[in-house]
């Protein structure tokens, strides 16, 4: 049962983000930070973690974008910026086509939520520093069984508390 921890827009903040990395890493398959960390790729904080470089981002050494899989899942991360997803979700979902990603995670716009189109589920953890809704500070969990069926995105505060009102259900299910 894969499980994935996302997060993203932490700009600078340290102990925040080791305090959201240590609550879970014995828990998720994998930790994913969307960008705008504004740490560098060597930090202690982003250790262990699939980190793509955001906007704010100075670290050359952070790469654009990841693609990688988990059991089933296969990501493709990016921070948005380069996709315009303040817009529109076409161009970040054209270049998962080009991976073959089915779960698409993202940050840039602070506005945390999860939807599903043509398969492909969309994720933006928002950001535990400077959130741009009603909703606090936050980040995510994606929870998924073997076959995908049934696949949960869960958000939380940076103090871990669940905030329900942005859960997703889903199915990710191929015939």
């Amino acid at each position: 049962m894969p499980k994935v921890l996302i997060m993203s827009d932490s700009h600078g903040w340290e102990k925040e983000v080791i305090e959201i990395k240590n609550r879970h890493q014995n828990e998720v398959d994998a930790i994913i930070h969307c960008g705008d960390s504004e740490l560098l790729h060597t930090s202690e904080e982003l250790a262990g973690m699939r980190v793509v470089r955001g906007n704010m981002d100075m670290d050359d050494n952070l790469p654009e974008e990841a693609d990688f899989t988990v059991d089933h899942l296969h990501f493709f991360v990016a921070h948005g910026h380069m996709h315009q997803i303040k817009f529109t979700l076409q161009p970040i979902s054209y270049r998962a086509d080009e991976v073959g990603a089915n779960v698409i995670c993202f940050g840039h716009s602070h506005i945390a939520g999860a939807e599903k189109a043509e398969n492909k589920l969309f994720i933006n953890p928002g950001s535990i520093r400077l959130p741009r809704s009603q909703h606090p500070g936050s980040y995510a969990i994606l929870t998924a069984n073997q076959d995908l069926s049934e696949v949960a995105v869960d958000f939380y505060t940076k103090e871990g508390q669940e905030i329900s009102a942005l859960a997703y259900r889903t199915s990710l299910k191929t015939q």
